[in-house]
């Protein structure tokens, strides 16, 4: 019996699902049409050894160019916020691919860190998201280890309204301007002013503009931007289902005209998180100190808020929604 028992047990272990040891990682450029290619991070499981690497202003441990390891796997995109960057959500695309997802995450040309030309052509966004879903599942060179039914996306701040878009939501951006007069003194309004950008730059949208993603199956959505501009008709094509945050300190979004917005708008209620004490950029991961010494402003959160442990919870909650909708 005891033999019996020891064969069950080596039967059970063949056949049981492996599990990558270690997180990949891979820099890639995209085609973009007549433009400069698109810039995009891709984190996934990997049996290859990892090692501390430096990556921005992070320090990441990865194996840098490792196979990916297993079959059948489900993708995440990430949508940064605006200024931002492909690195910008690094500690949950960590998350995700220690739980076994491949994660993909785009730098959005004309609103970067770097580049802020184009902040208010916000259709830009969920068009190259839409380039960076047709290179994972098409021309990345592991892209048959993907399952093309198992996409779910991420999006903080401008990224967060990138994934709506691309989830089925229809915005009007000439609400912009009459929010503004509104509200000149809320920080989207007096960013735009101090940077020259007219509040009415976004209302000539190109024809066709706003690219849906179909593909994508569940959208975890954090501080979503320009969230008054969806409304009930503008959202009543979403049929994802979404995991919603709210920093409940957030002076940068302030309530109820972003995350509040958008929830009561949904046509079927969100798995809605509101985070006591926490402002927006807690979203963003703990700050190095020679970042926290650079950027200040997005790096401090409020005395008492603990943003290294808020981060755990975070990251598991969102693997825990993409492992339930993504099955």
């Amino acid at each position: 019996m005891r033999l019996v028992a020891v064969i069950i047990t080596l039967f059970a272990l063949l056949a049981a699902p492996a599990h990558a040891a270690d997180v990949g990682f891979q820099e890639v450029k995209i085609a973009n049409g007549v433009e400069p290619p698109l810039t995009a991070g891709i984190w996934y499981p990997t049996n290859a050894s990892a090692t501390p690497h430096s990556l921005g202003d992070s320090t990441q441990t990865v194996a840098l160019g490792g196979l990916v390891a297993g079959r059948g796997l489900p993708l995440i995109v990430m949508s940064h916020g605006g200024g931002g960057w492909y690195d910008g959500h690094y500690d949950t695309a960590l998350a995700l691919a220690h739980a076994g997802f491949v994660v993909a995450s785009v730098s959005h040309v004309g609103d970067t860190f770097n580049d802020h030309t184009r902040v208010l052509q916000l259709w830009r966004r969920p068009a190259q998201l839409h380039q960076l879903v047709d290179y994972m599942l098409d021309a990345w060179p592991s892209h048959a280890r993907l399952n093309a039914g198992r996409v779910g996306a991420f999006g903080f701040s401008n990224g967060g309204f990138t994934v709506l878009v691309a989830a089925g939501g229809i915005p009007d951006l000439s609400k912009i301007a009459p929010y503004c007069e509104a509200h000149p003194d809320h920080d989207l309004c007096e960013t735009l002013k101090q940077a020259g950008v007219d509040p009415h730059a976004g209302n000539e949208i190109p024809a066709g503009a706003w690219i849906h993603d179909p593909r994508i199956k569940a959208v975890v959505i954090a501080a979503p931007a320009f969230g008054f501009a969806f409304g009930r008709a503008g959202l009543s094509h979403v049929r994802a289902p979404i995991q919603l945050w709210r920093a409940a300190d957030d002076h940068h979004q302030p309530d109820p005209y972003y995350e509040e917005a958008v929830r009561a708008d949904l046509p079927r209620a969100p798995d809605y998180h509101v985070v006591a004490n926490a402002g927006h950029y807690d979203f963003l991961p703990p700050c190095s100190t020679r970042l926290s010494r650079k950027m200040p402003d997005i790096c401090n959160s409020e005395p008492g808020f603990d943003r290294a442990a808020f981060h755990e919870q975070f990251n598991s909650e969102v693997v825990r929604f993409f492992q339930a909708t993504l099955r």
